[in-house]
């Protein structure tokens, strides 16, 4: 919220996995493109704009707001519509 590259030190500590927990899942959100690690001239993550489309749907998901994707019914310049 309040940093454009957050740094991996200050996810680990906020996250409060034990046994370098943070790390694997930073690697795997890594691996899915939902993070992007910037290491020059600041080391640190930022979410893609995929990361932030994961972020909100499961928001919704978990307000109840979705309860499942149908089929692609069309595609927009920006955006896929789905049932």
């Amino acid at each position: 919220k309040n940093h454009e590259l957050v740094p991996a030190t200050l996810v680990d500590s906020i996250a409060g996995l034990r046994h370098g927990g943070a790390y694997r899942h930073i690697r795997e959100l890594l691996r899915n493109k939902l993070l992007h690690h910037e290491g020059a001239p600041y080391d640190g993550y930022r979410l893609t704009n995929l990361g932030y489309d994961y972020l909100a749907l499961r928001t919704m998901v978990s307000r109840g707001h979705i309860h499942g994707v149908g089929r692609q019914i069309g595609v927009g310049k920006e955006s896929d519509i789905f049932e």
